[in-house]
């Protein structure tokens, strides 16, 4: 087993994956700019390094980061999600140097970190795809590709995901414009300005299934999570197992993930992301060579700690169960508590955290790195922390969720708590009754009574005194 890991992430994630490493008796070593200076994280490392310039190009620096490695004696490292998470080049380098990539190999990173070569695969080896192009570089082949198969369509970049360089077109007026600025995203976001256009199914499901592969040849899947409910083509709520896959459909689609895994001969933790339209048919959408944001749901209907497995199986060790193995109990719900304003376009907010209290309870879990006085930074993604909870059936986990929320204290910023619990009480969620356009079709979640802070309290009570005195 390792040593000590150097943990290239920052956030929940990181304290995450320390968390883990603690249980297995592995020191860790944190990185962080001057913006994470008073993170958790930094603080329950073994030992914490800054990386710089700036509050991100650190955490991008991979020969920073690799040779940090090699100055503090770390073993391995563990890229958490984003950032380099599906860098190939940074795997490699890793392994050129003499340091374990807690990840998948290199060549699977690069086939599966391509949505077009993943499609590809996906076709030759029999598993359905979404109707689509490769990547596109001329109008007008675009143009004879989205009157052959009718409006709408998706475009798409090939090199990345999290909602970035995907339009929706609906006419051909509009399909120049959107190639043009999903291109420029995709440039910005991941380095890759390649796009492609698939036929947009209307009102899907999105369920991915989440793979386990060591490096003996195991492959096994967790299950599936249903991460449906959206915003821009990011992620807000996840529920484990789906409420609409039946035995059948769960057991064909999770061989149709292992067999994408077997064929790039895939280690390590990974997802399978699918499409399944109104009439239960599935296509292949992409597979996520890391840790997903949301595997917190899939641990907690499986008891199986999917991070400790990623290190495992980074140290050379067989699986330590097989795919009988597996059961998924109960339910599990994640909610995303984001600094962000649902009723303004989601728009982030920054600050600092006044009041923080989290919920807690039989069946509730907090993964977070956020306290009183922290300092919400402006720089990263508006995630705060994961709150996921467990019941028995699908009633008892929604209610659970709503009175987790409804106890959650989070003041001094703006945040997702009273927006999703709003959609907890919404009578089509709690019937299991969502796709991925719930908000469009439910805008009356957005309409719910927004968290009075105690300071502005204050203002409003002594203005109010004033203006009555002044009578």
């Amino acid at each position: 087993m390792f040593k000590k890991i150097l943990v290239s992430n920052r956030g929940e994630i990181a304290m995450r994956i320390i968390r883990a490493c603690r249980e297995l008796n592995i020191a860790t070593a944190a990185i962080y700019s001057e913006a994470d200076s008073t993170g958790i994280y930094v603080k329950k490392a073994d030992e914490a390094y800054l990386v710089g310039p700036g509050p991100v190009k650190g955490f991008l620096d991979m020969h920073q980061i690799v040779s940090l490695a090699q100055r503090i004696g770390a073993d391995a490292i563990h890229p958490g999600y984003g950032f380099l998470s599906e860098n190939a080049d940074f795997a490699r380098l890793c392994h050129s140097s003499g340091i374990t990539f807690i990840g998948p190999s290199p060549h699977a990173i690069h086939l599966m970190g391509s949505k077009v070569k993943a499609r590809e695969l996906a076709q030759k080896i029999g598993v359905p795809i979404v109707p689509g192009t490769e990547g596109i570089v001329e109008v007008s082949k675009a143009l004879e590709f989205c009157r052959s198969i009718g409006y709408p369509v998706m475009i798409k970049a090939s090199g990345g995901g999290g909602g970035r360089g995907l339009r929706v077109v609906r006419s051909d007026a509009d399909l120049q414009a959107g190639m043009e600025s999903a291109a420029r995203e995709a440039q910005a976001a991941f380095g890759d300005p390649v796009v492609f256009i698939e036929k947009y199914v209307e009102r899907p499901h999105h369920i991915e299934f989440q793979i386990l592969a060591d490096r003996h040849g195991n492959v096994i899947h967790l299950g599936e999570r249903d991460c449906s409910v959206q915003r821009r083509h990011q992620k807000l709520i996840e529920i484990a197992p789906s409420l609409i896959l039946t035995p059948r459909l769960r057991a064909e689609m999770g061989e149709a993930a292992t067999a994408i895994a077997r064929t790039v001969e895939y280690d390590n933790a990974g997802t399978v992301e699918f499409l399944l339209d109104q009439e239960g048919k599935y296509y292949f959408m992409e597979m996520n060579p890391r840790i997903q944001v949301e595997h917190t749901v899939t641990e907690q209907i499986t008891a199986v700690d999917i991070v400790r497995a990623q290190i495992s199986v980074a140290a050379g060790n067989p699986l330590e169960f097989r795919q009988e193995d597996v059961t998924l109990q109960g339910h599990a719900i994640q909610c995303r508590i984001n600094a962000e304003d649902p009723r303004n376009n989601f728009r982030p907010s920054t600050g600092t955290i006044t009041a923080y209290l989290s919920p807690g309870g039989i069946g509730v879990r907090i993964d977070g790195a956020v306290y009183k006085d922290y300092v919400v930074p402006p720089h990263y993604d508006a995630l705060l922390a994961k709150l996921t909870v467990r019941g028995r059936t699908w009633d008892e986990t929604v209610s659970r969720m709503h009175r987790s929320l409804e106890e959650y204290v989070l003041r001094g910023v703006i945040t997702t708590i009273p927006f999703l619990k709003k959609i907890m009480e919404e009578p089509d969620f709690r019937a299991g009754r969502f796709d991925t356009a719930y908000l469009e079709t439910h805008p009356e979640v957005f309409r719910y009574e927004a968290q009075v802070e105690p300071e502005d309290l204050v203002v409003a009570i002594s203005a109010a005194i004033a203006a009555y005195e002044g009578l």
